[in-house]
C-alpha cells in the first residue's frame, strides 16, 4: 500500500481538483482521505453519500456549575485569556476563548469549576462515486486541534485501505506549513507539491518544500497555469531541479477547469480537455515512480 499526499503552499492552485482528479483516474483502487479538514470541500467534486458519520472529542474547556458558584469572581480574574465573564449576572465561560490550561478549576474555592472534553468536529466515511470510500471530516467553527483530526482521518483511511487490500491512499492535504499539514504528512510515501507561476507561488511551494524536507519523504510537484507566467514556470523548473523535486506536470490554462469545478465535477470528467490528458500520463507515472520505491 502507498500514500500519496498532494498539498500546496497557498491555498487556490488547484490542489484539491488535481486531487480529486487522481481519485478518479484511480477508480476502486485507492482510499480517499480529504485531510483538509478546516476546510473541506473534496465532497463538492467526488459526491458522498455520508453513510457513517461520528463526533470527534479533543481538548477541554472550563465549565461553570452555576449551582455551586458563589461569584467570587476568582476564575475571572486569573483568566490571562478573558474567556469567563459575569455579564448576564452569573460567571460563564466562552469556549472561543478558552485554552483549556484549568487554572480556573484549580483555584475555584467552591470546585464549581471542571475541564470537559470539547466535541471540536465529525468524520465521516463514505462512498463515493468513483467505486471506493471516502474518510473526510468537519472542523467546527472556532475549533481547534485540526492536526488531531487530520491524525484521524488517515488512520481511518489506513484502516479501511488494509482490511479492502487496496494498493492506494490518496491523500488531499492543508495548504500551507501548519500542523494539519505536518499531521498530513505523517507515514505518506511520497508527496507532490501543487503550485502555480506567481510570484506568491514560488515563495510558497519553497517553505512547504523545506517542511517536506525534514520528513526525508520522495516529492514531485505539478506547476498548475504553467502557460500563464513562462519566466516564473522557468523559475519553478530551476527550483525543482536543484532541489531533487521530481517536475511530474504542467497543466495548460483551460477554462474547463473552472467549469468543472461549478458543475461539481473533476476535470478528467471532461475528455476534450488538454488538462485530462496531461493528468492521466501523470498518475500512470506516479504509481511508475511508487512501484520503483
Amino acid at each position: 500500500m502507498k500514500e500519496i499526499v498532494i498539498i500546496s503552499g497557498k491555498g487556490g492552485t488547484g490542489k484539491t481538483s488535481i486531487t480529486a482528479s487522481f481519485a478518479m483516474l484511480a477508480g476502486s483502487d485507492a482510499i480517499i482521505a480529504d485531510c483538509d479538514v478546516d476546510a473541506a470541500d473534496m465532497h463538492l467534486l467526488l459526491k458522498p453519500d455520508w453513510f457513517m458519520q461520528d463526533d470527534f472529542y479533543s481538548g477541554v474547556a472550563a465549565e461553570i456549575d452555576p449551582e455551586k458558584c458563589i461569584k467570587c469572581g476568582k476564575c475571572e480574574q486569573v483568566c490571562r485569556f478573558e474567556a469567563i465573564n459575569h455579564e448576564t449576572g452569573q460567571y460563564e465561560v466562552s469556549n472561543l476563548n478558552c485554552e483549556g490550561c484549568g487554572y480556573c478549576g484549580h483555584i475555584c474555592p467552591a470546585g464549581a469549576i471542571s475541564m470537559v472534553e470539547q466535541n471540536v468536529g465529525k468524520w465521516y466515511v463514505s462512498d463515493i462515486k468513483t467505486g471506493a470510500k471516502m474518510v473526510h471530516a468537519g472542523l467546527k467553527i472556532g475549533a481547534d486541534n485540526s492536526g488531531k483530526l487530520v491524525a484521524k482521518v488517515k488512520r481511518e483511511a489506513k484502516a479501511i485501505a488494509t482490511l479492502e487490500n487496496k494498493p492506494y491512499i490518496i491523500v488531499d492535504g492543508s495548504p500551507g506549513i501548519g500542523c494539519p499539514v505536518v499531521s498530513s504528512l505523517s507515514g505518506a510515501d511520497f508527496v507532490v507539491f501543487v503550485t502555480e507561476p506567481t510570484v506568491s507561488g514560488i515563495h510558497d511551494l519553497e517553505r512547504v518544500y523545506q517542511l517536506v524536507e525534514k520528513f526525508r519523504i520522495p516529492s514531485g510537484c505539478i506547476i498548475n497555469k504553467a502557460d500563464l507566467n513562462e519566466q516564473v514556470s522557468a523559475e519553478i523548473k530551476l527550483f525543482l531541479t536543484n532541489n531533487g523535486i521530481q517536475h511530474l506536470a504542467d497543466l495548460p490554462y483551460d477554462e474547463s477547469f473552472t467549469k468543472a469545478m461549478t458543475n461539481g465535477q473533476t476535470i478528467v470528467e471532461y475528455p476534450d480537455s488538454p488538462i485530462t490528458g496531461v493528468l492521466t500520463i501523470c498518475w500512470t507515472d506516479l504509481k511508475l515512480i511508487l512501484e520503483k520505491q
